[in-house]
């Protein structure tokens, strides 16, 4: 199944929606996930933790098929400080910053408040697994380009 080229890219996850999306992080490719899955990274913005006031802005973002069905999602959020994370990268922004650098805003693909690895480029079985990852990460520089971000 080919993919669109369009990187769509929804400030709540809800936007994307479970089908969707769990269509995706469910590939049996992967280990099961749950940190990954639809109603986790739901949960964590309904109750307000990741969300942009809190410095998660939810940044996800989803490519379809050319039926038009989600295809491949990846979770993105674009931070303004370092909390919540397990990365501890406070020493770095401080040198980035006295460098004249600008560490924030960053874009990160994690699942929020967890220490938990496993996969972020989350694609549904039946697609170009290659394809999918390209177009994403695609699409992750152009929103780090947009938003100035110092990396993803």
């Amino acid at each position: 199944m080919s993919l669109t080229s369009a990187v769509k890219v929804s400030r709540r996850i809800a936007e994307i929606g479970r089908e969707g999306w769990d269509a995706c992080a469910g590939n049996p490719d992967y280990a099961a996930n749950p940190f990954v899955s639809f109603d986790f990274l739901d949960i964590v913005e309904q109750s307000g933790c990741a969300v942009e006031r809190m410095g998660w802005g939810p940044q996800h973002l989803s490519v379809e098929d050319e039926d038009g069905q989600v295809a491949a999602v990846m979770p993105l959020y674009l931070k303004s400080h370092s909390q919540g994370e397990y990365i501890f990268d406070h020493s770095w922004a401080e040198a980035y910053e006295r460098a004249g650098g600008q560490y924030y805003p960053k874009l990160i693909s994690a699942a929020p408040f967890t220490p938990a690895t496993g996969p972020r480029l989350l694609v549904r079985p039946g697609i170009d697994v290659e394809a999918a990852r390209k177009t994403l990460l695609t699409g992750a520089v152009t929103l780090c380009e947009r938003y100035g971000s110092s990396g993803v």
